[in-house]
C-alpha cells in the first residue's frame, strides 16, 4: 500500500473528525513514514544560464499541435488538492507539470528543488520564458502585473494588498501601448542579452503574441483567447485570469502564486536560480519525459508530483499514445508517495449564485505507483479506469 493510500486509510480509521494533519503526525510517530523524505542528494541549488538552456534545448522535442493556445487555464478547482499534497509530500522534491501558470501555484505551495514544465507546443515554452523574464524583473506582485498587462501600477498597492484588490485595481486601469512596447523590449533583452538564451526571430514573435494577449485582455484574459478551442461556443463560460487568481483551495484559503508576497517571492527565487525549466514535449513522445527522468536519476532525485491537467483524456483517443505515456512515466524516479494531479472534465456547466456559468472540472489525486501497477496488470484499458483510481479531496467526482 502506498503512502497516499495509507494516509487516507488511517484518516478513515481515526474517523471523520480527525484532521489529515493530525493523522499524518500520529502515523509518522509509528515509523510508517520513516522514509518520507524525498532524496535530492545531488540536485543543484542553481542552474547556470548555459545549463538551463541546454536542458531546455536538449530535452525538447519538435513543436507539436494542440487545439488551443491555452494561455490561461480553465480549471477552477486546481488548488483543491494542495492541502492534501502538503500533508503527503515534503518540500524539496521534484515537480513535473504541463500547461500555463497554474504550475506556479503548485510550485509556490510545494517548494520543490526543481520543476519541469513539459508541453507539446513551443508556444507554451515561450510563454514560460516570458513569465520568467517578467517575474525576475519584478520586485513584487504589483510590478509583475503592471508588466504582464502593460498597465500603469495603481497607487496604493503594497505587500499587504489582497489578490482580490490587486485584480480589481488593474482591471480599472487602461492598457498603455507605449508601456507594452517598452516591456516587450525589456523582456526580450532580459532573455537574450542577460541570460543569453538562443531565441530565434520566430521565438521573439511568439513571445510578442503571448504578451500581446495579456495587453489586449488584461485580467479578463481566458482560455478562449486566440486559438482557444470552443471560444465561439462557450464564450464567458471560461474563467478569466483574475478569477483564477482569486480562487481558493476549497476551504477558503487562497494559495495562488499571487495570493501573497511570500508565495510570489518563493516563485521568483526559483526563476532567478533557473530552476523552473520549460521543455517542448509530447507526454507520449520519445524524448522529453524520458530526458527529464534521466537527468533526475543522475542527480538522485525523486518526482513527488506530476500535474497532467487533462492530457490523458486526449491520449486515450489514440490506441497507443496512452500506453507510451505510462511507459514514459515509468522511467521517472518515483516512490510510493509520488502522485498524479489531474483535471477531470464532464463537459457540462453549472450555475454560480451570481448567474455566471463555468465549464466544470474536478482536480483529482492518484498514486502513480498504483496506477502503473494497474497498467502493467492490464487493468487500465480506458480513460474511465484512470478516473476510477483517482479521488478529489473533499468532493465526489461528478458521474
Amino acid at each position: 500500500m502506498n503512502g497516499l493510500s495509507q494516509l487516507r486509510r488511517h484518516v478513515s480509521l481515526w474517523g471523520g473528525g480527525a484532521s489529515l494533519a493530525f493523522v499524518a503526525l500520529a502515523f509518522a510517530a509509528t515509523g510508517a513514514f520513516k522514509d518520507r523524505q524525498t532524496v535530492v542528494a545531488d540536485l543543484p541549488a542553481q542552474l547556470s544560464d548555459s545549463a538551463f538552456w541546454s536542458l531546455v534545448s536538449e530535452s525538447s522535442e519538435p513543436d507539436g499541435y494542440f487545439r488551443s493556445d491555452n494561455l490561461v487555464s480553465n480549471e477552477l478547482t486546481f488548488q483543491h488538492v494542495i492541502p492534501e499534497l502538503l500533508e503527503l509530500l515534503p518540500p524539496g522534491g521534484v515537480y513535473l507539470g504541463v500547461g500555463p501558470d497554474q504550475n506556479f501555484t503548485y510550485i509556490a505551495a510545494l517548494r520543490p528543488r526543481i520543476a519541469f514544465i513539459v508541453d507539446i507546443r513551443r508556444g507554451a515554452m515561450l510563454q514560460h520564458l516570458m513569465y520568467k523574464a517578467i517575474i525576475e524583473l519584478s520586485r513584487d506582485r504589483a510590478d509583475f502585473l503592471a508588466t504582464l498587462f502593460s498597465r500603469p501600477r495603481p497607487v496604493g498597492l503594497d505587500s499587504t494588498t489582497s489578490v482580490n484588490d490587486l485584480m480589481l485595481a488593474f482591471d480599472a486601469v487602461a492598457p498603455d501601448s507605449t508601456m507594452f512596447a517598452r516591456n516587450l523590449r525589456l523582456i526580450i533583452e532580459h532573455l537574450t542579452a542577460t541570460h543569453r538564451f538562443g531565441l530565434t526571430p520566430d521565438d521573439i514573435a511568439g513571445i510578442e503574441y503571448v504578451h500581446g494577449a495579456f495587453f489586449v485582455d488584461g485580467p479578463t484574459l481566458t482560455y478562449s483567447f486566440g486559438r482557444g478551442s470552443g471560444g465561439w461556443r462557450f464564450g464567458r463560460a471560461m474563467p478569466s485570469y483574475a478569477e483564477l487568481m482569486v480562487e481558493t483551495d476549497g476551504s477558503g484559503v487562497q494559495r495562488g502564486y499571487l495570493a501573497n508576497e511570500m508565495n510570489f517571492a518563493a516563485l521568483r527565487q526559483m526563476q532567478l536560480r533557473n530552476l523552473i525549466v520549460p521543455i517542448i514535449g509530447d507526454f507520449a513522445g520519445e524524448k522529453a519525459v524520458r530526458s527529464v527522468g534521466a537527468y533526475l536519476k543522475r542527480h538522485g532525485a525523486t518526482v513527488g508530483a506530476v500535474y497532467t491537467s487533462n492530457v490523458e483524456q486526449y491520449l486515450f483517443q489514440s490506441p497507443d499514445a496512452w500506453r507510451k505515456y505510462y511507459d514514459n512515466i515509468a522511467t521517472l524516479p518515483l516512490n510510493d508517495r509520488s502522485v498524479f494531479l489531474r483535471a477531470v472534465f464532464n463537459y457540462g456547466a453549472y450555475n454560480f449564485s451570481n448567474g455566471t456559468r463555468r465549464t466544470r472540472s474536478v482536480t483529482m489525486l492518484c498514486s502513480i505507483e498504483e496506477l502503473l501497477d494497474a497498467y502493467r496488470d492490464g487493468r487500465i484499458q480506458q480513460y474511465w479506469d484512470v478516473i476510477n483510481m483517482s479521488h478529489a479531496p473533499g468532493t465526489d467526482i461528478p458521474r
